[in-house]
């Protein structure tokens, strides 16, 4: 098992203090359980939350060993070009330890506040990855798309890692999962699924897998929890609850149902659930008290993980 925890973002107002995201990687750091520390992106929305691009880099910045990601970037609303270019810059002046996570947001996404047609939203999507995979690996580009072209077009530098980051790919459809294994170097489950519907997604993907003829060994696959910790159970759930509606806009029961709320024995029977339906790196993502529950996880959750 590999463990991972979030990247703090949601900030009001005048609220962010550089030396407090500095103390929180320095400790996120030597604390030494967690390989990665992941974002999640939401460009428009009430909740007072940074972009995943500027955290991640303030992030990299921070810190030494452990990989930075975001799970996911909705690339159907990027240029992939400048998405790229953004992307090789990080890798590179993080020394090689960016994680991408990518999904194509949904039909419901707001396409016209970025300009974007919704009705070819997947097509968007699988192009957007292309190009972005031809710019991180060819010297030349040409391109003819159906949304991008280019002639001739060089960018540089490359990726720090070759032949790119790793891909991981969200989604939640049978059709989804199976253009994660096409397209994607791992599969990273939603923090808004159940344990019970990620474990039917990771059968499809070990489908696919096996139908591809790729080894399982060599396509990773994640989830995110939402957790909150407290001795009152009810305490630990209410904050949560108000803490995904921050993320999502509104309450939704279905997400409120796939997050984890509860004392340390509840949280830890439900992490293992997560990991006994196929994670093999799980994300923490507190919702309240981010830098008191990070210290929780450490110590009282996953060493009691198997």
């Amino acid at each position: 098992m590999r463990f991972a925890i979030s990247i703090p973002q949601f900030y009001a107002d005048g609220e962010f203090s550089p030396s407090g995201f500095r103390s929180y990687f320095a400790r996120a750091e030597s604390l030494g359980c967690f390989e990665s520390a992941w974002s999640l992106e939401g460009t428009l929305g009430a909740g007072p939350q940074l972009s995943p691009l500027e955290v991640m880099t303030f992030a990299a910045a921070c810190t030494s060993s452990l990989r930075i990601g975001c799970t996911v970037f909705v690339t159907t609303l990027h240029s992939p070009v400048h998405l790229a270019k953004s992307l090789a810059t990080l890798d590179q002046v993080s020394g090689g330890r960016l994680e991408i996570g990518v999904g194509t947001g949904g039909p419901q996404r707001p396409f016209g506040a970025f300009g974007v047609d919704g009705s070819r939203y997947v097509a968007r999507f699988t192009e957007g990855i292309e190009l972005m995979k031809a710019l991180w690996t060819q010297e030349r580009v040409t391109f003819d798309g159906e949304f991008w072209q280019l002639k001739d077009a060089a960018m540089e530098p490359k990726p720090f890692q070759k032949p790119h980051p790793p891909l991981w790919f969200g989604g939640s459809s049978a059709t989804a999962l199976r253009r994660a294994v096409r397209l994607g170097d791992g599969f990273f489950g939603a923090g808004s699924t159940t344990t019970a519907a990620f474990a039917s997604q990771v059968e499809i993907v070990t489908d696919a897998l096996s139908a591809a003829g790729r080894p399982a060994a060599g396509f990773p696959i994640a989830k995110r929890i939402y957790i909150g910790i407290d001795p009152d159970p009810d305490q630990a759930r209410a904050r949560v609850n108000a803490g995904l509606a921050q993320i999502y806009g509104r309450r939704v029961p279905a997400i409120e149902e796939a997050a984890v709320a509860g004392t340390v024995s509840e949280c830890v029977a439900a992490a293992q659930a997560v990991a006994d339906a196929g994670a093999e790196l799980i994300l923490f993502t507190p919702l309240y008290d981010v830098p008191e529950h990070m210290e929780r996880i450490a110590t009282q959750i996953i060493p009691r993980l198997g």
